[in-house]
């Protein structure tokens, strides 16, 4: 390939049903209306809700020390700590700032943020459903792309960005 080539955009047209990129040039924002309130000092900040495949990219922020929810995956799930620490009742790890995780389908844990840790922030890629359990498995409730896309939905109409601001971050 010549150096001019090197240089030069793809030249054929994309396929006529591809998706428009999402692009987020500030993800993890200090404006607050970005952010989701999903429990008491917990947010979350939609990155990518893809209903068609059935998972969800997101920046979870927590404030508070202590235990945060006991949940399992039938698929695997991402994450990438940014800021903070955190760690799995279950584990002898710490998942800290600049760590990557993965967690295996079928794996149950309970997430704990240290008493020392003022703010986490973590990007998770969930695949499929998260699973809320009691201590012996039985289900207290769940969470999917369709439930995120709900309390989205709901929190930018009530910070006054509309319903439909979700809409950016849906595939």
């Amino acid at each position: 390939m010549s150096e001019d080539q090197s240089r030069m955009p793809y030249q054929l047209p994309f396929p006529k049903d591809a998706q428009e990129e999402i692009v987020i040039p500030n993800a993890a924002t200090e404006d607050e209306r970005m952010w989701v309130k999903q429990a008491e000092n917990v947010w979350f900040r939609p990155l990518c809700l893809n209903r068609s495949q059935g998972y969800w990219m997101n920046l979870l922020k927590v404030r508070k020390s202590g235990v945060l929810s006991r949940h399992r995956h039938p698929q695997p799930v991402h994450g990438f700590v940014l800021k903070g620490r955190w760690h799995y009742l279950e584990h002898d790890w710490v998942a800290e700032e600049g760590g990557y995780v993965y967690e295996p389908p079928g794996e149950t844990h309970t997430l704990v943020v240290p008493d020392d840790v003022e703010e986490m922030i973590t990007y998770f890629q969930v695949n499929g459903v998260m699973c809320y359990v009691d201590p012996w498995g039985k289900i207290e409730g769940y969470e999917d792309v369709f439930t995120k896309i709900d309390l989205c939905r709901a929190h930018f109409e009530e910070v006054g960005l509309g319903g439909d601001y979700v809409d950016q971050f849906i595939r």
